[in-house]
């Protein structure tokens, strides 16, 4: 899957403190139409590169919106002034994503009988 599209697909687009200003304008770009956040990170390339197990990680996408909503509240839990706004977009996507867990998959009147 190509970089843009799992952009797209990403709650969150998580960049590390010393990337790069090519690296951060990649990042915009990449979320340029979407309704993704992009969260610049207390952490810096290395320590997101330990973290996730991959050298040279200067951005990373979080597709699940619940661990997306969970890991802005610790960060905006530690620095409420940075973290806080962004922890509240996220509070609604994943809320809405539970709800849709929730329900189950849609199904076709008619379908039953194929199950």
């Amino acid at each position: 899957m190509n970089r843009i599209r799992i952009a797209a697909l990403a709650g969150l687009l998580l960049l590390a403190a010393d990337a790069s200003e090519n690296a951060r304008k990649r990042a915009e770009g990449y979320l340029y139409g979407h309704r993704t956040l992009l969260v610049p990170l207390p952490y810096d390339k290395a320590q997101l590169s330990e973290l996730l197990g991959k050298t040279g990680c200067s951005m990373a996408a979080c597709t699940d919106f619940g661990l997306s909503s969970a890991f802005l509240a610790a960060l905006a839990e530690a620095a409420p002034d940075e973290y806080g706004q962004l922890a509240e977009e996220m509070e609604r996507p994943a809320d809405k994503a539970a709800r849709r867990k929730a329900a189950g998959p849609k199904r076709k009147p008619g379908r039953e009988h194929h199950e």
